[in-house]
């Protein structure tokens, strides 16, 4: 659509919270329905124009975000209380709109990210919980949380994580990534809580992480052990990629 030269234009960040349970992922795919493409066309209703949206991360069909930030340019004039609200008007409810305001013109939803936050949740108990079946991983073996909290030190710091990532075509050539926290939490009975912040991650880093610590409570992995592993980059030698359910992009930094 072509502008007025004489109209300002503005850069956005939006930031949103979604159920990625009934979505293939975060990104626009040919045959498949994603997140990116409903809030795109409900984003486009509202400012009665195309729009390029750079997203802060490639989440994974069946991964959430608590906070999801997005940034996209605009010409129209609309004032960023009145969009969140008028865009939710057209998203389904497993989709929302939180809050957005404008921002300097090099602003860029991804690259502009200094950090980010993922929790993974884990239920642990025999019986399976109905009400988590999209939201927590059922892990129904017998899980010491003391063991987990006992292993996460050897995850700290500025490493080479190819050990602990699925390679594809997405991935950078650059593997050093820096973990900040991994703390392991039970927020209530049954309920296990894994939050990692780290300046980037790797494709299914986190995943490969929590499925790489239970299999430390297994005894199948020594608590030292991680540091070897991390050294060899040896993708053989951690733990499986567990389930996309019970992952959330919890908070996005700048």
């Amino acid at each position: 659509m072509q502008q007025n030269k004489n109209i300002i234009s503005r850069n956005i960040m939006m930031t949103l919270s979604y159920d990625g349970s009934n979505y293939h992922g975060w990104q626009v795919q040919k045959n498949a329905i994603t997140v990116q493409e409903v809030f795109q066309k409900a984003l486009e209703k509202v400012l009665k124009h195309k729009v390029e949206i750079k997203g802060c991360s490639r989440t994974d069909s069946g991964v959430h975000a608590n906070m999801y930030t997005v940034s996209f340019v605009t010409f129209n004039k609309i004032k960023c209380e009145n969009l969140v609200l008028a865009t939710n008007k057209f998203l389904p409810g497993d989709i929302a709109a939180t809050s957005c305001k404008e921002v300097e013109k090099n602003f860029h939803a991804r690259y502009s990210c200094t950090g980010k936050e993922y929790i993974y949740r884990i239920w642990n108990k025999k019986t399976k919980n109905p009400f988590l079946k999209n939201y927590a991983f059922h892990y129904w073996y017998n899980l010491d949380i003391n063991i987990l909290k006992n292993t996460t030190k050897y995850f700290l710091g500025t490493h080479d994580f190819t050990s602990f990532a699925t390679l594809d075509k997405r991935d950078p050539k650059n593997m050093v990534r820096t973990i900040e926290y991994l703390e392991i939490y039970s927020p209530k009975d049954g309920l296990i809580e894994i939050k990692i912040k780290a300046d980037g991650f790797l494709y299914n880093m986190v995943r490969i992480i929590v499925g790489t610590l239970l299999r430390v409570a297994q005894g199948k992995i020594k608590p030292n052990d991680i540091e070897n592993i991390i050294k060899s980059k040896n993708r053989s030698l951690a733990g499986p990629t567990i389930p996309a359910t019970g992952l959330y992009l919890n908070k996005v930094f700048y």
